[in-house]
């Protein structure tokens, strides 16, 4: 509508490289993107051989977030999401770094699994170049990782997070910065044992184009157009004619290529042999470019978001069909759930949109563990929950969701709880609380809907009122609820109820 208010947001990608953030204004149903800023960090230089972060990479990356920081200041949170990658990924001291980072950014941030990398990676190159009607292979060449998709318009077929990268490349194979036909055909042979794991299920796909996206693909692109190699993209012939001229430099120190910046010279060999053995191991004869990438896919997936369009509603109904969830009954405990929360929302400062939306999918799921056995469903649940490639969800957010189903029934999952951070522990805790009670109320699977149920709180005692008499009726509910207020000793809160 003509009236529609221009909301502004933004999107921060942590990669192992480098850290990127876009901004953009978005109203009427269109996007506009209003900034970009871009910073070679090398996070993943900055791995020991323990996997920690050095504290000068760690210092280099919080350089860089406080710049973001004072661009994105005024957004609302709700409007901003930061992702980290690879190198956060495999970093053992990500939970403090992730401490320091959301101090200087302002925001929190989120590590993603490779292969929703590779989804928002896709999302991002389908809107800025749009084909419905053929499939396409889209390729992503990231300090520490590649990802390799296969998709149709907006759907993704297939995805895939390899750890290949430009930085994990170069460090392994050119360490020394020399450059020799051998050790090239060493980096491009360790290239096609990675991609042989997903090469069938791809070919049997099949692909019309292929589309590259990061800044190796683009700094190559640049420099075959720039010596006339190539009219159009990245050819086959022109990939091998720069390999040929890399190899007679001989050294990295060395490149003075037309299109290669300085600060991308000390890991372009790396990221050059990944994209050779691409080109091998799937016989590509042309690559063409895309602006488009995971911060733009993250952009739109976070609008999606706030919009109504989100992919984790989409995920968590098919996981509940997979694993043939009671519909009805989760329909009752997430209508209870909903009820309860509603009445205490404002006491516990908890928020309308995301906090509810994690009670909603944890009682469209929480029962996925009957597939597996009876005995313990609500860990096997959790498990399932915590180990799924679930699209949409970043690691913290499948970790909160698999928390709040092992937590659902028996004994609060005291270690668990004590491992989340500070500021988010009183608001999962409470949440665990509202569901736990919710699936209690609705044990007997009752067609016949629940009265009335009032819930307060106060000094962390929580009492539930009901109709007169109604406990009278349902015996087993009082029984489990004297169980419950012993359960709910042991995180600090009393449970009390009555009938009036």
């Amino acid at each position: 509508m003509a009236n529609d208010p221009v909301e502004t947001y933004a999107a921060v990608d942590l990669g192992s490289n480098s850290f990127h953030m876009i901004v953009a204004e978005y109203s009427e149903g269109r996007i506009r993107i209003i900034d970009r800023i871009r910073k070679m960090v090398r996070l993943a230089s900055g791995l020991d051989e323990n996997d920690n972060l050095s504290d000068k990479s760690t210092q280099s990356a919080l350089d860089c977030l406080n710049e973001f920081g004072q661009r994105i200041r005024e957004i609302p949170q709700v409007n901003v999401r930061a992702v980290g990658t690879n190198t956060l990924r495999q970093a053992n001291n990500n939970r403090k770094f992730l401490k320091a980072a959301r101090k200087a950014l302002g925001h929190p941030i989120e590590i993603i699994a490779g292969r929703e990398e590779a989804r928002l990676i896709y999302l991002g190159v389908a809107h800025t170049i749009y084909e419905e009607t053929d499939n396409r292979m889209v390729i992503d060449i990231g300090g520490g990782s590649t990802e390799i998709i296969i998709g149709k318009g907006f759907e993704v077929l297939a995805r895939e997070s390899l750890y290949i990268g430009c930085v994990n490349m170069t460090r392994r194979f050119f360490e020394s910065g020399k450059i020799t036909t051998v050790n090239i055909h060493e980096a491009v042979l360790a290239v096609r044992q990675e991609i042989e794991s997903i090469k069938a299920e791809y070919n049997k796909l099949g692909w019309r184009n292929v589309i590259g996206a990061s800044g190796t693909i683009h700094s190559i692109n640049d420099i075959v157009t720039n010596a006339g190699w190539s009219n159009s993209g990245i050819t086959q012939q022109s990939l091998l004619r720069l390999k040929d001229e890399i190899i007679q430099t001989g050294n990295v120190d060395s490149l003075n290529l037309t299109g290669l910046s300085s600060k991308r010279k000390p890991v372009f060999i790396g990221g050059l042999a990944v994209l050779c053995g691409i080109f091998e191991a799937f016989k590509l004869e042309q690559l063409n470019v895309s602006d488009g990438a995971l911060r733009e896919g993250l952009l739109y997936d976070l609008i999606g978001r706030e919009h109504d369009e989100d992919i984790r509603n989409n995920t968590i109904s098919f996981l509940a069909r997979r694993y043939n969830v009671d519909s009805e009954q989760a329909d009752r405990v997430k209508g209870t759930a909903t009820r309860l929360f509603d009445q205490l929302r404002d006491l516990w400062e908890l928020d309308n949109k995301i906090s509810l939306k994690f009670l909603e999918w944890a009682g469209e799921i929480h029962e996925i563990g009957l597939a597996v056995a009876h005995a313990q469903y609500h860990r096997h649940g959790a498990y399932l929950i915590a180990n799924s490639d679930l699209a949409g969800f970043s690691r913290g957010e499948q970790e909160k969701l698999a928390l709040l189903v092992r937590a659902h029934r028996r004994k609060y999952p005291l270690l668990e709880l004590d491992n989340i951070g500070s500021d988010e522990k009183d608001k999962t805790i409470r949440l665990c609380i509202l569901f736990r009670l919710a699936v209690l109320l609705n044990r007997s699977r009752l067609y016949v809907s629940l009265p009335n149920i009032d819930i307060t709180t106060k000094n962390n005692k929580i009492h539930l009122a009901f109709p007169r008499q109604w406990l009278d009726s349902n015996p087993l509910t009082r029984t489990d609820l004297d169980q419950e207020a012993g359960y709910i000793k042991a995180i600090g809160y009393k449970l009390i109820y009555s009938c009036d």
